[in-house]
């Protein structure tokens, strides 16, 4: 079985080959972010694919921040550039949940924190523990929450 780290070697030599730049400094720039993670820490380690997934997520977002910085900073070119970077980056992710289905997965998450006796601001934590590990990073935190309280209000 291929690892998703492996994966993205081979996609790097695939992109050198073919002289693509964007994909190549992209998978070149996440490469060096998951080996500093792998060597963070008391000891060097290899990550696991959800822990790859983790780090490839988090650059990402880097991307998407940036990019909206550089277009309220009027760089357009830059900003198209991190979005570009993205989208490379968001092919080795999960897809995303629709809002209806991170609504369901919350709601039955709120239902069993609540059944676990979880009320008022205490139930937020709960909620989210319960929650996270159901999405599998296939849903921003900001989003997660927003839903959470929503649905722990109503």
């Amino acid at each position: 079985m291929t690892t998703l780290k492996s994966r993205l070697k081979e996609d790097l030599t695939a992109a050198i080959r073919a002289r693509d730049e964007l994909r190549s400094s992209t998978l070149r720039l996440t490469l060096t972010a998951i080996t500093k993670e792998e060597v963070s820490g008391t000891s060097a380690r290899e990550l696991s694919d959800d822990e790859v997934q983790k780090v490839i997520a988090k650059e990402a977002k880097k991307r998407r921040e940036a990019a909206e910085a550089f277009s309220k900073g009027g760089r357009a070119a830059q900003a198209e550039r991190e979005e570009a970077e993205g989208v490379i980056l968001a092919a080795y992710l999960p897809q995303p949940l629709t809002d209806d289905e991170l609504r369901r997965i919350v709601g039955e998450a709120v239902a069993e924190a609540r059944a676990g006796g979880a009320e008022g601001p205490r139930a937020m934590g709960a909620v989210m523990k319960i929650v996270n590990p159901k999405l599998g990073g296939r849903a921003e935190g900001g989003r997660v929450a927003a839903v959470v309280k929503e649905l722990l209000a109503g």
